[in-house]
């Protein structure tokens, strides 16, 4: 049986910043409330996949499990703008990326009984260092691009919860030849209740595990990043098109999240 990670709640800003820096995540329980659980899960049901925007939607019948993720869900339902700037949760991005940072995508999942593991892996190594130097109290590299995972079960081993090595960001470069664990360290499932949110690192080791259950996983992933790390918004080619309707109802933080930012570098 894998190891459960230690999801702690850090009470200020400061020490979720630090949680961030040195274990590589952040916990933030009670992020969504019962109702938006269901108000959120029931809006990814009616969500239909579009192509051009890299969406898949398989048929269990001829992929083996269900596997249905929606890209630029922002855009597609005004429910999901509420997410983009949960209260302590954009605190602590605004902190680590810069008063200027920016949404990168927002994608909603759907994961149905058959999923296999998938292999430990990052989402992006943006530099890599040799681990003595990764090692030194003085090194401190910078928070590129951070991913909150919206938990939209209560989860437990067979649903295939996600597994983290913490504190594998601090390896220096992404894992390879199969690595399942890093300095003994092997990964530990976040067995969470619905509702509850972790902000993670990219660099941080970590998989999706086998859906051994009978019932679909949701989550919702938003990706926040350095105002200088493009967004990710397909179709590309300046086919991508914001829905005025939704964006109508953007605040002014939430438009500035999406790409409404001041002149700056390159501009």
């Amino acid at each position: 049986m894998p190891e459960r990670l230690k999801l702690v709640a850090r009470e200020t800003l400061e020490q979720r910043v630090e949680a961030l820096e040195q274990d590589g995540y952040v916990y933030f329980p009670g992020a969504l409330t019962d109702d938006e659980v269901v108000v959120l899960r029931n809006a990814i049901d009616r969500l239909e996949a579009r192509p051009e925007e890299f969406d898949r939607h398989t048929d269990p019948d001829n992929h083996g499990f269900l596997n249905k993720s929606i890209n630029n869900v922002f855009n597609r339902d005004p429910v999901f703008l509420s997410c983009l700037d949960r209260s302590d949760v954009i605190e602590v991005v605004e902190a680590a990326h810069g008063a200027d940072c920016h949404v990168i995508g927002m994608t909603a999942w759907m994961t149905g009984p058959g999923r296999p593991d998938q292999g430990v892996h990052v989402d992006w190594q943006p530099l890599e260092l040799p681990e003595d130097v990764m090692d030194d109290p003085r090194v401190r590299v910078p928070v590129y691009i951070t991913t909150i995972h919206y938990y939209l079960d209560d989860l437990y081993e067979a649903l295939g919860p996600t597994q983290f090595i913490p504190g594998s960001h601090r390896a220096g470069r992404r894992p390879s030849n199969g690595e399942s664990s890093w300095r003994g360290v092997e990964p530990a499932s976040i067995l969470c209740s619905a509702g509850d949110a972790v902000l993670f690192r990219c660099e941080v080791w970590h998989r999706g595990t086998a859906n051994t259950s009978d019932r679909v996983r949701y989550l919702l992933q938003v990706h926040y990043a350095q105002r200088m790390i493009t967004q990710k918004f397909p179709p590309y080619l300046n086919r991508f098109r914001f829905d005025p309707a939704i964006l109508s109802r953007a605040t002014d933080r939430q438009r500035r999240l999406l790409g409404e930012h001041a002149q700056s570098n390159y501009d």
